[in-house]
């Protein structure tokens, strides 16, 4: 646990605002749809008042049918790790990767030849496409890349706001330190998302906060993946799917069930929120 003293009081502060990752927290990989128990979870919440937000690595253009049971109840969207955030149809945080990163990072696609999607705010393009594009995105998270796809060479005119590079861990050690203007997160062995410094989960959060004009302690987060470490320290509670890794579960304030089992239910009810 991150915290070592984890007071009784603080199980009772009123949570005002959850947020929530989407693949392997809110939606399962192995049926690739938001639990019948999360769905009544988030009404339970929303209709005592509590607002809803999404926190994802996602570009809008990746926020696909399979949140239409709760898209209704959405107050707001942390998307692509944190680089673009907004409540309602107010931009609030809007981070994106330098020119000349981009630049290194395409050359470095080619270089190594590995495949790499852009996106901006509402596109995105596939840089030197591969099957295991395919493989992790059409199959693996039923997310169509044929959709609505454009060319590298218009995305490019536009802000990028991440991207995500389909090479290793190995690779990101060496690669990483020569665009010090940009941050990492993995939640895949397949690909890395790439972001400006400035952008992760947890900074979203408190950008969402400060908007709000709630404390941070009256927040709750959720997440499985390593790019929900950020958003699990920062929230009042932070907690961890339990399908998530070990290293993510260690960041947490609760380890709470898989969600092919209830797991933002039985939290939700935990903490007294619904």
């Amino acid at each position: 646990m991150r915290k070592k003293i984890f007071s009784f009081a603080k199980r009772f502060f009123m949570i005002k605002a959850l947020f929530f990752d989407i693949d392997g927290t809110l939606v399962s990989f192995s049926t690739h749809e938001i639990p019948s128990s999360a769905i009544e979870a988030v009404k339970a919440a929303k209709a005592k008042g509590v607002k809803i937000f999404i926190s994802t690595g996602r570009p809008k253009a990746f926020l696909t049918s399979n949140l239409d049971p709760i898209r209704p109840l959405v107050d707001g969207y942390i998307t692509n790790n944190g680089a673009l955030v907004e409540v309602g149809e107010e931009v609030v945080v809007n981070h994106h990767i330098s020119a000349d990163d981009v630049k290194k990072l395409l050359l470095d696609a080619h270089q190594h030849d590995y495949p790499m999607i852009l996106m901006s705010r509402n596109d995105f393009a596939v840089f030197n496409r591969k099957p295991v594009v395919e493989k992790v995105f059409n199959v693996g998270l039923h997310i169509p890349v044929d959709v609505n796809m454009i060319e590298v060479e218009d995305i490019v005119k536009q802000d990028i706001m991440q991207v995500t590079s389909f090479f290793n861990f190995q690779h990101e050690q060496i690669f990483m330190p020569k665009i010090k203007t940009c941050v990492a997160g993995r939640w895949s062995p397949e690909f890395v998302d790439i972001t400006s410094v400035n952008a992760d989960k947890g900074k979203g959060l408190a950008s969402v906060a400060n908007h709000l004009g709630i404390d941070i302690k009256e927040t709750m987060a959720f997440g499985d993946g390593g790019n929900d470490v950020p958003i699990i320290q920062k929230a009042g509670i932070g907690v961890a799917m339990g399908n998530s890794m070990p290293g993510v579960q260690h960041h947490a304030d609760f380890v709470t069930s898989s969600v092919d089992s209830d797991g933002i239910l039985l939290a939700l009810k935990h903490f007294n929120v619904i």
